[in-house]
């Protein structure tokens, strides 16, 4: 009789604490990066009144007789379902697609979270504004080129978006070209004068900057020498000395100095570009990319500056060709540019922040680091959306997202909670039936001990 009091007792208490579980979810419905949680019981150990019997020559095999004692509550999992993504059109919101964990820190200690509701403080610094723990990545460096560069193998840190401050002017140092000089123009002998050239050429330019950022035009100017033979010519503004065009730049084995500012371009039967050689030099390329350096001096700087240019690859419709079709000057693409300041940033699939310039650049400022869990049920909640490593969860595995398993980041979002309001519903309804359940099984007993008791009235 006092096995069913106390195993009715078990009921209440575990179904109780499955209505807190429940009532917890419930309250999370609206809170960003929430993971539902479940409540699995188990029954408790049983009293063994008789053992089992094994067969025997007359008689077949017993079974044991066991009472049960009552439950327990099994386990407490937390469901890592994706939640449904909510567009917010802020740009520090982030939210995650698939399987990872932004990392945060408050010093030293890491924490993990799926909620990316991110803002930044007063000095730049990516931050959860809700309690000031800093979001973890990689910051860029400075590659040889003068280019950011994001290398997220190194150790975490916090992530400072610079906005409004300033990027450094860029020397231009290449120029691609992209072009098609007509085959049936008409042939310049060598000995014209600049004012046919110019009346018959094919020109192009493209605005270039020195490491001031002071802006100097370089224009070159076409025109047909021969059968599948052009010239160029160079000019730049704002210069003190000539445009001097040189297949091998500063000098080098087998190289000859071009004095002049022209070069020869030669072109295959099928309009493709094949040599550039200097104007007066026997300097040439004919293979790989054919690139021409354009030397110069600035006034008020006695060194020399150097503009590679780059015409295409040889054999290969790609940079400078020869169709009969309409000529088209274009200078597609040059590195440089002057000074700017931040005005917006992005963030990619793969978390990394792009600084947006007042000069039209872009450049890396940063990454977003992503951690994954060989079991992430394993993770101890530690409030406010957070989780901390356990001896269970295995260690985190930080690394740049879309990789190894990890999922995308969606700038503009934020992860809803993933609880399911008519399962939470279903469940309370069950649990309430379980509670009263085994309430009755309490007041039955009780009935029954009362019986006993009043058998000696």
């Amino acid at each position: 009789m006092m096995r069913s009091l106390y195993s009715g007792v078990s009921g209440l208490k575990n179904h109780q604490t499955r209505m807190d579980v429940i009532g917890h979810n419930v309250a999370n419905v609206n809170t960003y990066g929430y993971k539902t949680q479940r409540v699995t019981f188990q029954d408790m150990l049983s009293q063994t009144m008789s053992g089992a019997a094994k067969p025997e020559e007359n008689r077949g095999g017993i079974n044991p007789k066991q009472v049960g004692l009552g439950m327990t509550v099994a386990s407490i999992d937390r469901i890592f379902t994706q939640g449904s993504l909510q567009t917010t059109g802020n740009n520090t919101d982030v939210a995650i697609s698939g399987d990872g964990f932004f990392v945060v820190a408050d010093g030293d200690k890491k924490y993990y979270t799926r909620a990316g509701t991110f803002g930044l403080d007063r000095d730049g610094t990516l931050v959860n504004p809700a309690n000031g723990l800093k979001v973890q990545g990689w910051m860029a460096t400075t590659g040889i080129n003068g280019e950011k560069i994001v290398r997220p193998n190194g150790a975490l840190e916090d992530l400072i978006i610079p906005v409004y401050g300033k990027v450094d002017a860029k020397e231009t140092n290449n120029i691609r070209y992209k072009c098609n000089l007509d085959s049936r123009s008409p042939e310049i002998p060598p000995e014209a004068d600049s004012r046919m050239r110019a009346s018959a050429a094919i020109t192009t330019s493209i605005d270039t900057y020195d490491n001031l950022g002071n802006t100097h035009r370089l224009t070159l100017m076409f025109w047909k020498t021969g059968f599948n033979k052009w010239t160029a010519s160079a000019a730049l503004t704002g210069v003190n000395s000539p445009v001097i065009l040189d297949v091998h730049p500063g000098g080098g084995q087998n190289n000859q100095f071009n004095p002049t500012s022209r070069m020869d371009l030669r072109f295959s039967p099928d309009g493709r570009l094949i040599s550039v050689s200097d104007g007066s030099s026997p300097d040439e390329l004919n293979q790989g990319n054919l690139t021409v350096h354009a030397n110069f001096r600035v006034a008020g700087d006695p060194n020399i500056r150097d503009i590679a240019l780059n015409l295409g690859e040889a054999g290969v419709i790609s940079g400078i060709t020869q169709f009969a079709s309409t000529s088209t000057t274009k200078a597609v693409e040059q590195d440089g540019y002057n000074m700017g300041y931040m005005e917006s940033f992005s963030i990619d699939n793969g978390g990394v922040i792009t600084g947006v310039y007042s000069n039209g650049t872009k450049q890396a400022v940063g990454q977003l680091s992503m951690a994954v869990f060989t079991n992430p049920q394993g993770l101890i909640s530690a409030g406010e959306n957070l989780f901390e490593s356990s001896n269970n969860s295995g260690l985190a595995n930080i690394g740049a997202a879309q990789e190894a398993g990890r999922g995308k980041f969606v700038a503009g979002t934020l992860e809803m909670s993933n609880v399911d309001l008519s399962d939470q519903f279903t469940d309370m309804i069950v649990t309430q039936r379980g509670f009263q359940s085994n309430s009755r099984s309490i007041t039955t007993s009780d009935q029954m001990l009362q019986e006993v008791l009043s058998l000696k009235r």
